[in-house]
């Protein structure tokens, strides 16, 4: 079983538009949005979800009034300002500055505070026009989101097994945080999209060095490369002096906005140059 993340480096590259029309051309695979901060996927192949579960990420500290005795030790100790005391209540945890970390629940002689999880989002398996689909939706404000991905990942391969499948296709996060590095880790290849602009260089060396890192092959595709052919050819040298294959340049043209809008992949709303620059990249890949 192949697995290929694609990535970015940084948002608004054009991943997970490109991964929107891999979906439509790739055979025999799974799908799995790992962007669980702010998945979009489902914009262009409109999952019809049949399964949903709950994801309990950080636990959160829960105060039993019958058992405090008002002693003030848990405001003292919690360095998230999350326990305060007021005349009508006295001392009471605010969920929404909790951490979790459990200080509070380790100072406290009366055994008055516990730690209790919560559900801090919820992960997705779906059926697609293009196969199934694995996806999540971390809650507003929640933390955990490389922990998510990790579910959405397990629960990838575990369809894909299930199913026979060859491919899990994975559509990664912005940046190069937490929830990047568990898109990746274990990975056959990282397909990075970059853009020919000064900023598209640095965050694609920063991503570049994550992957390098870890020992994960990559490749790169330069999006909407011919609004600035010099910094396309900027990026094309820097990859061949990193020893990295540049698989496929995509021109920049409207008629991908016109998809986004139809909610559809590009590929397969319009046969132009830009479906064609995206069809060869994905042979590249294959």
């Amino acid at each position: 079983m192949r697995q290929i993340t694609v990535i970015s480096g940084k948002g608004g590259t054009g991943k997970t538009t490109l991964v929107g029309s891999f979906a439509a051309l790739a055979e025999n695979k799974v799908i799995a949005d790992c962007d669980v901060d702010a998945p979009d996927l489902h914009l262009l192949v409109h999952p019809e979800i049949i399964k949903k579960e709950e994801f309990k990420g950080l636990k959160v500290a829960v105060m039993d009034k019958t058992l405090c005795t008002e002693c003030g030790t848990c405001e003292e100790t919690c360095r998230f300002n999350a326990i305060a005391s007021t005349e009508e209540s006295g001392y009471a945890v605010n969920p929404a500055r909790c951490e979790g970390c459990g200080a509070c629940v380790f100072v406290c002689e009366q055994e008055a505070i516990m730690l209790k999880e919560r559900v801090s989002g919820y992960a997705f398996i779906s059926k697609t026009n293009y196969g199934t689909m694995v996806h999540a939706q971390l809650n507003i404000a929640e933390e955990a989101s490389g922990k998510l991905v990790t579910v959405v990942r397990n629960k990838a391969q575990q369809v894909a097994e299930k199913e026979s499948c060859e491919l899990i296709l994975i559509d990664g996060a912005p940046g190069i945080g937490c929830p990047v590095i568990a898109s990746l880790t274990g990975v056959d290849l990282a397909l990075i999209v970059t853009e020919p602009t000064m900023s598209g260089l640095h965050d694609l060396e920063r991503i570049l060095d994550v992957t390098r890192y870890f020992g994960i092959g990559s490749a790169v595709c330069i999006n909407k490369y011919d609004i600035n052919e010099e910094n396309s050819a900027r990026i094309t040298e820097f990859c061949r002096q990193r020893g990295v294959e540049v698989v496929g340049k995509i021109p920049y043209d409207s008629v991908v906005t016109e998809a986004m809008v139809a909610g559809k992949p590009v590929v397969e709303f319009s046969e132009g140059a830009v479906s064609s620059a995206i069809s060869d990249v994905w042979d590249s890949i294959e």
